[in-house]
């Protein structure tokens, strides 16, 4: 996974985030889409997210993942 610093985070377009309202969970490589699918589950699994907020990201994160 590229290392992903504040200042290329913030450069990143709104596109690049599985949830682009809070620039949260970057999904801009694959790496980084199936780390935000574990960091979804883990918030669900934690109480703090629901099914279908993980359910978005998932679907998000797949697109990149697939496209490999």
């Amino acid at each position: 996974m590229a290392e992903l610093d504040a200042k290329k985070r913030d450069k990143l377009p709104d596109k690049a985030f599985a949830e682009p309202d809070k620039r949260a969970y970057p999904i801009e490589d694959k790496a980084h889409a199936v780390n935000a699918k574990a960091r979804a589950a883990q918030q669900v699994k934690a109480g703090r997210m629901s099914k279908a907020e993980e359910g978005r990201i998932d679907k998000k994160a797949d697109k990149v993942i697939d496209k490999g």
